[in-house]
């Protein structure tokens, strides 16, 4: 056991001393904690601890020192290296434990790096929380739902032929000094179909005279474009809206024979904001006018001055441009979609309203293709600019959950798959211009409020089928003795795409035991005689085998009915 001092201390272990004479060992002979001290001529000193001037004025002796005892001289010095540790803690195996190295100092460049990495790091993850913020705000706003339906791709809801049907309604009540800023100036159809990834535009005259079901400033019937605001007049309201959206799609799609599930409620500020967030658009102007189109009733936008005029107005008018691709910015595209050439000098808007819708459909289509460019996505302050003009400027039922479905919808659909349904453009025609109640109006051509024509012919380039595309005409005949038997059928068969041309009853005189089906057009319609041999549980006979029927040259096949199809075979 150590022997411990009168003050609870342990004196160290005394190193051999060296004097003048030479080296001396330890009596033990043990080279472990020594302790050199330098003794006088004839007597030693008092021990102290060895510094390194007295190891120095040592060595400064080569003639005291004996050359084989070197190597104890060594040693001593390699003992006094480690005297500190001597208060090291010792492992069990009786080896002294050594302390931790001290970590190497960082370089200032390798600091910066770091730093600007985490400052990097953090930009990121602040701008995509306020992006994430800004859209969520603005999702909560325009659809239905809670803000956590954005994370799921629900899909649409579709029509009884699996398309999704979207009514898109265009006012400018946010247009100050507008005159009747609530009309829908502009109503469209997007029809989309999320197997087959097509889609179609159909553009509904805002002048096609209505009968309104209910009392409205024009009374109970007049121009379409009146209705959405004839439901609710509160534009304030978002109940008010809902209400309008949802009656508003009813009336339409009653009148166009379609199921409209969705409906979408924008006004100016809509198309300048997209136009300008996305950095300008760029449009195809076919006009039959081969100068083009021009509208002069927008050059007030031209200014006052010869200066303004020369940089706003170049060719003259703010509404003016060549054939061809042209560039707009965003106060020109809305003024284009405004444009019906209703004020001269003009040119180019002959068919007024009709080249408006088609000018409309047009910008929609460029704004859709330049919102969808890996450079519009990728460059955030215009994405962000996307998110405040839909925040602020568009009303819609559809629900959080089916807007990543919609927008991949939109992504995965190609351009040349989306195709425009003119009606007006039909032919033979289906609509036609005239003047109802001393106002001029877009009525159909079978008849004013008889939208049958209409509906077929929508009916035959949306939802086109076998037979659809075969584009079949008839003459119903009613030989059952039963009033109005023809005409019940005559409505199932358009509903299946078969245009009805006459409806009558068979030639006074004869009679018919049995459903008849007679070809009398110059070619053989196969999906079409398959169709009506299942309904009519009967063969197609020759022309040459009936008389006394009268029908147009276009007929392809004359019908007598003596009873009804069955339900089961329709």
């Amino acid at each position: 056991m150590s022997k411990r001092a009168v003050d609870g201390f342990v004196p160290r272990r005394q190193l051999p001393e060296v004097s003048a004479e030479g080296l001396g060992r330890s009596p033990s002979g043990s080279g472990v904690r020594r302790r050199i001290a330098v003794s006088g001529a004839n007597h030693a000193a008092s021990p102290k601890p060895l510094s390194s001037p007295a190891i120095s004025r040592a060595a400064q002796r080569p003639s005291t020192i004996r050359n084989s005892d070197r190597a104890d001289i060594d040693a001593s010095l390699r003992e006094i290296g480690n005297l500190s540790d001597l208060d090291a803690p010792t492992a069990p195996d009786g080896r002294k434990k050594r302390g931790k190295k001290s970590k190497k100092p960082i370089s200032r460049r390798r600091k910066i790096i770091k730093r600007g990495i985490i400052a990097f790091i953090l930009i990121i993850v602040l701008t995509a929380g306020w992006f994430a913020y800004r859209a969520l705000m603005a999702s909560k706003s325009v659809f239905k739902g809670d803000l956590f339906g954005l994370v799921q791709q629900k899909p649409l809801k579709q029509d009884a032929n699996g398309r999704s049907n979207i009514l898109i309604l265009g006012t400018s009540e946010d247009d100050e000094g507008h005159e009747a800023g609530y009309l829908t100036d502009s109503m469209m159809v997007l029809s989309i179909d999320q197997n087959k990834k097509n889609a179609y535009m159909v553009s509904v005259p805002r002048d096609l005279y209505v009968k309104y079901g209910r009392a409205c400033d024009a009374g109970y019937a007049g121009k379409i474009n009146v209705y959405f605001n004839c439901v609710n007049n509160d534009w304030k309201s978002d109940s008010a809206e809902d209400e309008r959206q949802k009656e508003t799609r009813s009336f339409v799609g009653e009148i166009l024979g379609m199921d409209l599930q969705y409906s979408v409620h924008v006004n100016y500020s809509v198309m300048r904001d997209l136009v300008s967030a996305i950095g300008g658009i760029k449009v195809n102007i076919e006009s039959r006018d081969p100068r083009g189109v021009m509208d002069s009733n927008f050059d007030w936008k031209c200014g006052t001055t010869r200066a303004e005029k020369q940089e706003r107005c170049p060719r003259g008018h703010y509404i003016s441009y060549p054939n061809g691709e042209v560039e707009l910015d965003a106060e020109h595209a809305l003024y284009l979609a405004m444009a019906r050439g209703d004020i001269a000098p003009t040119y180019g808007f002959e068919q007024s309203n009709f080249d408006r819708e088609k000018n409309q459909q047009k910008i929609m289509m460029a704004i859709r293709e330049k919102a969808l460019s890996t450079g519009t996505l990728t460059d955030f302050s215009k994405v962000t600019k996307l998110v405040d003009a839909i925040g602020a400027n568009l009303r819609t039922n559809f629900e959080t959950g089916e807007v990543r479905t919609l927008v991949s919808l939109m992504q995965s659909i190609k351009q040349d798959e989306i195709k425009s349904v003119s009606l007006i453009d039909a032919e033979p025609a289906i609509l036609t211009t005239g003047t109802v109640g001393g106002a001029s109006a877009v009525i159909p051509v079978a008849g004013t409020y008889n939208y049958s024509g209409l509906q077929a012919y929508i009916k035959k380039h949306i939802y086109a089928t076998a037979i659809t595309r075969e584009e079949p005409r008839v003459v119903i005949l009613n030989g059952s003795g039963i009033a109005g038997a023809a005409q019940a059928e005559a409505t199932k068969l358009e509903e299946l795409g078969i245009a009805v041309n006459t409806v009558g009853n068979v030639p006074s005189g004869q009679t018919y035991s049995s459903n008849k089906i007679y070809r009398v057009g110059e070619k053989t319609k196969s999906a079409t005689e398959e169709k009506l041999k299942s309904l009519y549980h009967t063969s197609v006979s020759p022309s040459n085998e009936l008389s006394g029927v009268t029908y147009s040259a276009n007929t392809d096949y004359v019908i007598i009915i003596t009873k009804a199809q069955s339900s089961k075979s329709r």
